[in-house]
């Protein structure tokens, strides 16, 4: 197999041209990392901060594919809270937490994507989803790629028959020197690309591809902390997402090697930077905040908590309307869970009494 793999190599060569876009983007990819990994943070935010870049993954992540529980009761699952919802919802969150865990774990032995962890990526991803003679085991039959929010019809996969020689093929390109010598976000780019177009599993497609494509990030030294999530950013703008593959994948042409990536790596690559612009913001507001690093010391906040600490400190005050505002995806009593126990540690304090109530920094 690995032979003929071989013989058709060439035809699976990634084909892009790196635009002015591109360009930019990893410009800011890069100048945001270098600042997220120098700024200096005290060992309970860091912690804060990789939990929530992984509620917002497995959140955002399962919700693009259909499921349908939010944010709040996605970290209830999490949290090991009983939640009503569906089962498979619910068996959703649970898996893609532990693929979470495998390809950071994968990532700390310093390993690569082969075969073996793309399988195992997929076993786990659909755990308890799919049967058993579906997990982690490629497709026998024809699927058709839809938008999971429309039931439109984006592309046809390749056949079957072609499946497993299209895997090998484009791993071993991976792990070629050509790939080698890409940069980062580019080679995780077209990882999640190419297995999406591939979509080698009768499901489970878009989060496996997602999540070998963040696998190869932390391979590459792009891990910055755990701080960041790129589903975050598709699932914002889902209609957007399917487009751009849907575009990339309908091209006409002769073999894979004619067939051009550069749109579809100008949307990954902005992205990323994107969303490690907003975790840079974040984070050089509270690594230069000398006001907030001696009122919180050593304490740990939530990101909902540092999100109505800054807003304060923005705008001198929070009311009832503007927190709801500045925190719709969860419920009245998280909030106000999380502004009583900012006044516990003396964060801020309350002003005036029922709906005209306000708090401020103490």
């Amino acid at each position: 197999m690995r032979e003929l793999c071989n013989n058709y190599i060439m035809l699976y060569q990634p084909k892009f041209v790196i635009s002015n876009q591109i360009l930019n983007n990893i410009a800011n990819i890069v100048a945001a990392k270098e600042f997220i990994e120098s700024a200096p943070l005290i060992p309970a935010w860091e912690a804060n901060f990789r939990r929530e870049a992984m509620e917002r993954t497995v959140h955002h992540g399962t919700h693009l594919e259909g499921n349908k529980l939010n944010m709040a009761q996605a970290k209830e699952v999490l949290d090991g809270r009983e939640v009503f919802g569906k089962a498979d919802d619910i068996q959703d969150i649970i898996n893609y937490r532990e693929v979470l865990s495998y390809i950071d774990s994968v990532a700390k032995k310093e390993g690569k994507l082969t075969e073996e962890v793309l399988l195992k990526i997929h076993a786990m991803t659909v755990s308890k989803l799919l049967p058993d003679d579906q997990r982690g085991k490629y497709r026998t039959q024809q699927v058709f790629v839809t938008n999971s929010r429309t039931g439109e019809i984006s592309f046809t996969p390749p056949m079957p028959h072609e499946v497993a020689i299209a895997v090998k093929t484009f791993l071993i390109w991976l792990n070629s020197p050509d790939a080698q010598n890409l940069h980062p976000t580019l080679k995780a780019g077209i990882v999640h690309y190419n297995l999406a177009r591939i979509h080698p599993f009768v499901d489970g497609n878009g989060r496996t591809s997602r999540a070998c494509a963040t696998l190869v990030l932390f391979l590459s030294g792009y891990d910055i902390k755990r701080f960041f999530s790129l589903e975050e950013y598709y699932d914002t703008d889902a209609a957007s997402y399917y487009k751009t593959l849907q575009e990339t994948s309908n091209q006409k042409v002769t073999d894979e090697s004619k067939r051009d990536l550069t749109g579809f790596l100008e949307y990954f690559t902005k992205g990323l930077a994107i969303e490690l612009i907003r975790v840079r913001e974040r984070v050089q507001h509270l690594s230069s905040d000398l006001r907030l690093k001696k009122r919180v010391g050593q304490l740990a906040l939530t990101e909902r908590q540092a999100k109505i600490v800054e807003y304060i400190q923005s705008y001198g005050k929070v009311t009832n309307r503007e927190w709801r505002s500045l925190l719709p995806d969860y419920s009245d009593d998280t909030i106000l869970r999380d502004i009583k126990d900012l006044i516990k540690k003396k964060i801020i304090k309350k002003k005036g009494m029922t709906k005209s109530a306000a708090y401020v920094m103490k």
